[in-house]
């Protein structure tokens, strides 16, 4: 690497990092005040009553800042009528952060690069909370909403038809999010689990889309198959039971979704610490981002549950990685995460030989809240190999 190249690099991770501190130092004073906050939720639930509990979660919600960035909104009808929401940042108005050089491989780049965010199962664009923070102003990005996730409308041919979703549908509804959002220009595909998986289907409906404008990928906490096989951190024979009778299970429940939902708010506490164990791997999480992390997933109806749930069984890409193989690629996940175990990260980096393989200590499936100077650190570093570079100075 050239000596101007190195310092285009280091600017861009020096700005990138600048937005980060100020994220980080919000992040830690919120922290501070929120585990006073959250004393009562640690306590043995034998000392500190229900009312104690709820009281600690409204405390948090009420100091905890996460999730609370918002974009320039625009919507866009999927190919079957469902609204999607999407949000947009723009780089720096005043120019301060504008890229001087754009190069790809000493190639210029004919506009500047978006960055698109696509969010994992039973979470929303706001998951990126952290990356969005640092990023904001140095790179145009996109966040948007799955279907019947977040912001956006219910899926029409899930309510009209009952079907359930599939994750090619996911893929054409990011290929309509692309259209409207980013029409032209280089674009740099982020996914977390069911959004990794939505971008390989993407690639593997519409190739030429990403051979003609996508110029680097991250994959984080994802899989490109066999997940039916994943145990969850529990035993063999109990997994491979319920996992026979689950999807009845959820479909029955599916269809008595206002009592189930009355059932999930009165068993809040045990619905919280499966949240936790399917989410971080490491104990000394920040009471505020755990909090944020149960409200996002809890805010998912449980008919959405059991109508996504069949399309992970059902989810293999591996062929369609090859797709990617000649542009760079990210793939990052916790050693922790029992949702899409890191040797599903490593099966992608198999097949993707000069992608860069990122396994984080102490990562749980939400990789990106748990550790999130990590996951944005990688991320500026992609945006550095695609040549998103700031100037110097």
């Amino acid at each position: 690497m050239s000596e101007t190249s190195t310092g285009d690099v280091a600017a861009t991770a020096a700005a990138v990092a600048d937005n980060w501190r100020r994220a980080g130092l919000a992040g830690a004073a919120i922290g501070v005040l929120a585990a006073g906050a959250a004393a009562g939720v640690a306590v043995e639930r034998l000392t500190v009553g229900r009312g104690m509990r709820q009281k600690a979660r409204l405390a948090l919600d009420a100091v905890g800042p996460y999730g609370s960035l918002r974009g320039t909104a625009g919507r866009v009808s999927a190919d079957d009528g469902t609204v999607l929401q999407y949000e947009t940042d723009e780089l720096d108005p005043d120019g301060a952060s504008e890229p001087r050089k754009r190069r790809l491989f000493g190639r210029k780049l004919p506009a500047p690069v978006t960055v698109v965010f696509s969010h994992g199962y039973c979470l929303s664009q706001d998951s990126w909370h952290f990356q969005r923070a640092a990023l904001r102003g140095v790179v145009r990005t996109v966040h948007w909403d799955q279907r019947s996730h977040g912001r956006s409308g219910r899926g029409v041919t899930q309510a009209r038809d009952g079907v359930p979703v599939d994750i090619d549908q996911l893929g054409r509804d990011l290929r309509a999010i692309i259209h409207a959002a980013a029409p032209k220009g280089p674009l740099v595909l982020v996914g977390h689990s069911m959004g990794g998986m939505t971008i390989m289907a993407l690639a593997d409906q519409f190739p030429e889309l990403i051979r003609e404008r996508v110029v680097g990928v991250a994959f984080v906490g994802t899989s490109c198959g066999k997940l039916g096989e994943v145990n969850y951190g529990l035993p063999v024979a109990g997994v491979n039971a319920l996992r026979r009778v689950l999807p009845g299970v959820l479909r029955a429940l599916g269809s008595q979704a206002e009592l189930v939902e009355r059932g999930r708010r009165a068993t809040a506490d045990l619905f919280a610490g499966l949240i936790k164990r399917y989410s971080f791997g490491s104990k000394d999480v920040d009471p505020a981002v755990a909090r944020f992390a149960e409200r996002m997933i809890e805010s998912t109806p449980i008919d959405v549950v059991a109508e996504f749930y069949p399309a992970f069984t059902d989810h293999d890409k591996a062929d369609a990685l090859n797709v990617f193989s000649e542009v760079p690629v990210l793939v990052l996940a916790g050693d922790r995460d029992l949702v899409t175990p890191s040797s599903h990260s490593e099966a992608i980096a198999d097949l993707l030989p000069d992608a860069e393989l990122v396994i984080v200590p102490d990562g749980g499936h939400l990789v990106m809240l748990e550790h999130p100077e990590t996951v944005t650190d990688r991320l500026a570093d992609l945006l550095a190999r695609v040549g998103v570079l700031l100037p110097c100075g």
